[in-house]
């Protein structure tokens, strides 16, 4: 992700093409050894962010999410004190709302840009606090500064909900723990629906305000399951010993936030019938993305997932509001290139 001060200094803007990714989902929801929101996720090959920011005489902005786009901008310059005016021009953006990270890598595109233009080499995390982003969950910060699967460390329960601009403070984002390779013969089934969207802004947080306790004994059992299963399967590049541990952590979140999504482990039950003919097949790393809808399902081979991919695609071909991609994992990160 890294370019030189020169490079910078003769380039007339930036373009970033940032990674999606998959949150997997909250180790600890209750906080009961004192943090919250311990999470996993995986960064993906697609789809992707690609913003291209450019120095200019006024402001303008352009493409989807344009506006997001520019709040962005003029968020991380307001707080570096920088007056250079920037063209921002979205060239893709994720779709929102789907469990992707859209808000997080858009933001962090552009910030990243702006402040390396202007003189600032911050990383993802510094912009990220900068933005109030990943106050939550550092999946998609670390997704973007150099992918993989990431396990962050959630929040202290005094600060988990807390502000600030301070990279270890209450509004910082959770300490990464562990960040391990997607092993290069997996692949990622992903399962879109077209006419479904996830939570977000305020029905996301009454939603989790509204959750019932998590029970302690399960946390902790997804916690030892998550240390000593599944990150050493993922290091070994053992496909099904890492999903079935994902697979059950995702049936139990999936039962936990039923209410929030019409009394169903999946918010889109043709994501839902799809995934079941996944598991028919014999993969148990399945599940749903944050709140959804997309779907996924993690695959040792590509030759599975590739026979996979057709089969779904022929089992729903009149279900028009489905899509169906198969994707590698993402280790590298944002790309910028000097313009």
């Amino acid at each position: 992700m890294a370019l030189s001060p020169l490079e910078l200094a003769q380039a007339v803007g930036v373009t970033v093409r940032a990674p999606a990714r998959l949150h997997l989902g909250f180790l600890d929801l209750g906080g009961a050894v004192g943090r919250r929101f311990g999470s996993l996720g995986i960064a993906i090959e697609r789809p992707v962010t690609e913003v291209t920011v450019t120095r200019a005489a006024a402001d303008a902005e352009s493409g989807p999410d344009a506006a997001r786009a520019a709040r962005a901008r003029d968020a991380v310059r307001a707080a570096l004190g920088v007056t250079q005016a920037f063209a921002v021009a979205v060239d893709c953006a994720l779709p929102a709302h789907n469990g992707l990270g859209s808000g997080t890598q858009l933001a962090l595109a552009v910030g990243v840009a702006v402040a390396r233009l202007s003189g600032h080499p911050l990383s993802a995390r510094e912009v990220a606090t900068l933005l109030g982003r990943g106050r939550r969950s550092a999946i998609g910060m670390e997704a973007f500064e150099a992918g993989g699967v990431i396990l962050d460390g959630g929040k202290a329960m005094a600060t988990a909900t807390g502000d600030g601009a301070a990279t270890t403070g209450p509004g910082a984002p959770p300490p990464l723990l562990a960040r391990l390779p997607v092993p290069d013969a997996w692949r990622i089934l992903l399962v879109y629906d077209r006419a479904r969207e996830g939570l977000s802004g305020d029905a996301e947080m009454k939603a989790m305000a509204a959750l019932p306790p998590f029970p302690p004994e399960r946390a902790a059992h997804f916690c030892h399951l998550m240390l000593l299963k599944a990150l050493p399967a993922l290091a070994e590049g053992d496909a099904p010993a890492f999903g079935a541990v994902i697979g059950e952590w995702q049936r139990a979140l999936g039962d936990h936030y039923a209410a929030a999504q019409g009394g169903a482990r999946f918010l889109s039950a043709d994501v839902a019938a799809a995934i079941a003919v996944v598991e028919e097949e014999g993969l148990p790393g399945v599940g749903q993305s944050s709140w959804g809808p997309t779907g996924f399902a993690i695959v040792g081979t590509e030759a599975e997932a590739e026979a996979l991919l057709g089969t779904l695609r022929r089992r729903f071909a009149s279900s028009t509001n489905l899509f169906f991609d198969c994707v590698r994992g993402n280790n590298r990160g944002a790309e910028l290139v000097a313009l």
